[in-house]
């Protein structure tokens, strides 16, 4: 491995990994980065799912710290977290680097 990774980054990575483990979650972090700024909106009328889905994945996606919303009633404006989107970026960049098999018959 080039980096050494601590605790704190091993953790992070895999609370990210974790949010990012459901199709419907990935399908609102594409539409939240696809939006020229903060969404202020019904989030699962854009994506035809369940409201009650849309706000379950919302949840979890905001306890990871990858989007952040501000509720201003009636709605809430969601929007990628910047730092930890950049954050995550960073995690999973290093490990998919650092993490190459070097075994030649690991299939490449």
């Amino acid at each position: 491995m080039n980096h050494q990774y601590s605790t704190t980054e091993i953790i992070q990575t895999a609370r990210f990994a974790k949010a990012m483990g459901h199709p419907t979650r990935i399908a609102i972090l594409l539409f939240l980065v696809g939006q020229d700024s903060c969404f202020f909106g019904d989030i699962h009328e854009e994506l035809s799912i369940a409201k009650a889905t849309v706000s379950q994945h919302l949840k979890e996606l905001k306890e990871a710290g990858l989007i952040q919303g501000e509720t201003e009633a009636p709605k809430v404006r969601y929007c990628i977290n910047q730092e930890n989107w950049k954050l995550a970026k960073k995690l999973f960049t290093s490990f998919f680097i650092d993490c190459q098999c070097k075994d030649t018959s690991c299939g490449e």
